[in-house]
């Protein structure tokens, strides 16, 4: 089923809103756009940075084929079900094959709000797995599920044949590297989710990285993994102190990660700041300092 290789530099694409909580489509393409020819490898639609967990299914066809048709079979594009439930996931990945698109995968969390044991997360897989007509990824973000998928049951999952790898959010980096080394079959990808990490990441044989913070400014990420692949890794280690640099703009906002990430390419033009629940957005006060922030690192001039 699996046709492209999951790798590389993978932005965690923002799902730009109007005032009234409406999908921008237009930002969302100039968006999209603005990555796509700023030589990224793939895209990973409606996750965390994304805001899936407040979209309807609907919305996700919507933005899904957005990116899709923006980036025309240039990157790869794979798409999130954050659903707290099994039957939930299967019912929106069956309701994305209806509505015909095709992602080169769905990311599927672990259930959540409810706390579920190690044997229950298997089961939540194999079951989303059998009645998945896509490849699938296990997307470990235990910080917003309160369950993580601890190794061993990464382990058992990897045997599963439509399971192709993890996204890793965790920040656990002991695990991620145990994984690297003790989980290694082809086609099992290794994908980290925490910015801080990346480079060392890559240096340890990471597949990929997913970024929110790649939609403000995409060239220390390509120049990574460029520089990875050239074995210039004194490069790679450059741009992971660029990219501590561009963490400095949630750290300022309080933490706020998505209201900080979508403030912050606001600024440079391409989008709007909106969320999908306004209440979350920053403050005048934190949006000034994650202007003063972008201003010190260069990525936008004062008028």
């Amino acid at each position: 089923m699996q046709k492209k290789r999951i790798e590389g530099i993978i932005p965690a694409v923002i799902t730009p809103f109007n005032k009234d909580g409406k999908i921008d489509e237009r930002s969302l393409e100039k968006q999209v756009k603005y990555l796509s020819e700023s030589g990224v490898d793939g895209f990973f639609v409606c996750g965390t940075t994304g805001e899936g967990v407040f979209l309807t299914t609907e919305e996700k066809v919507m933005v899904f084929k957005v990116v899709y048709e923006t980036v025309k079979n240039k990157q790869f594009v794979g798409i999130a079900s954050l659903r707290p439930s099994t039957n939930l996931v299967i019912d929106e990945i069956q309701s994305f094959y209806r509505e015909g698109i095709s992602p080169d995968f769905v990311g599927v969390v672990a259930p959540f709000y409810c706390s579920v044991s190690q044997k229950d997360i298997v089961e939540h897989f194999r079951i989303v797995v059998k009645n998945s007509p896509y490849p699938v990824f296990m997307y470990n973000i235990p910080q917003c599920t309160n369950n993580p998928i601890e190794l061993d049951t990464i382990r058992e999952l990897s045997q599963m044949e439509n399971i192709i790898g993890i996204k890793d959010s965790s920040g656990n980096f002991i695990n991620f590297l145990k994984g690297i080394r003790t989980i290694g079959k082809e086609n099992f990808y290794w994908i980290q989710g925490d910015d801080r990490l990346y480079a060392y990441s890559f240096l340890a044989g990471a597949s990929g990285v997913v970024s929110g913070l790649a939609n403000i400014l995409a060239d220390p990420y390509v120049k990574m993994y460029r520089g990875y692949i050239k074995r210039d890794y004194a490069l790679v280690i450059e741009k992971q102190r660029t990219v501590d640099g561009l963490f400095e703009i949630i750290e300022v906002a309080g933490g706020k990660v998505i209201p900080s990430i979508k403030e912050a390419v606001s600024l440079t033009g391409r989008t709007t700041p909106y969320m999908k629940n306004n209440y979350m957005e920053l403050s005048d006060k934190e949006k000034e300092l994650v202007k003063k922030k972008l201003v010190s690192l260069g990525v936008i001039n004062l008028p």
